[in-house]
């Protein structure tokens, strides 16, 4: 199945990598955090691992962990501006509950 990176999200991690003077490419996963489990973690990197499973969307690499893959597959991720904020909002299919706050997730 993949990860799925939409248009706006893309042209955010290209204009990152663009401020910071990196190629790089965005890193996804998850940790155990929060009170359903577990929390996302976005990383901007520029080397890659032999335990790295990699999806290209819009001409940006994604990169996901083995480990964390299975929490992820089939996600879209897409990027949201709302007046002075901004954030990557994730829509994975396979979480099964949030906590109140939207920190954290259970699979």
């Amino acid at each position: 199945m993949g990860i799925v990176l939409t248009e706006k999200a893309a042209e955010h991690v290209k204009s990152h990598a663009a401020r910071q003077g990196q190629g790089g490419y965005l890193r996804l996963g998850v940790r155990t955090s929060g009170c359903s489990g577990f929390a996302y973690t976005v990383d901007y990197g520029e080397q890659l691992t032999d335990n790295d499973q990699v999806f290209e969307q819009h001409g940006v690499q994604v990169v996901v962990d083995r480990k964390s893959l299975p929490f992820l597959d089939g996600m879209e991720v897409d990027f949201i501006r709302e007046g002075l904020n901004q954030r990557f909002d994730f829509r994975n299919p396979n979480v099964t509950a949030q906590c109140g706050c939207g920190e954290s997730f259970s699979v």
